[in-house]
């Protein structure tokens, strides 16, 4: 059924819950399992405080994010499971869809948490209702409370 998954991996709670969701399910359907997580720079190359994304920051950014997907490749590994990965710069949504493609993904899997009030909603969005729309296979949101 799924034999390639990419699952959108950031380490926070939500993405945990992804991890075994995936987990379970490559072992299920015996998948190759792909790992992306997504740096995503703020428009323009200005921070939220206006001041430039600087290459201390890019690397130090880029390690904390090697770091985080490193972890998540050894539970699988551990696991028994094939998988790999790759930290990529962008936009969230166009980075997961433009692997996703790449791969020829059959699932992507993605952590969700409900974004509180309409404000968080409007000013973050949601990379998972996006994903939904813009995705080239099937979306496996995983809710998170």
């Amino acid at each position: 059924m799924y034999k390639k998954i990419l699952l959108a991996y950031d380490g926070s709670e939500p993405g945990q819950q992804a991890l075994l969701d995936c987990h379970e399910i490559a072992q299920w359907s015996q998948s190759e399992i792909r790992l992306i997580a997504v740096i995503q720079l703020p428009m323009s190359g200005l921070t939220f405080e206006g001041g430039m994304y600087d290459d201390t920051l890019l690397l130090s950014e880029k390690a904390r994010f090697q770091a985080i997907l490193n972890t998540g490749l050894r539970r699988l590994n551990d696991a028994g499971l094939s998988a790999r990965g790759e930290v990529v710069m962008g936009d969230a949504v166009s980075e997961i869809t433009r692997c996703a493609s790449s791969i020829q993904a059959d699932l992507i899997v993605v952590g969700h948490k409900h974004l509180s009030g309409w404000a968080a909603r409007w000013w973050r969005g949601s990379v998972s209702k996006a994903l939904i729309e813009q995705a080239p296979c099937s979306v496996l949101v995983v809710i998170s409370h």
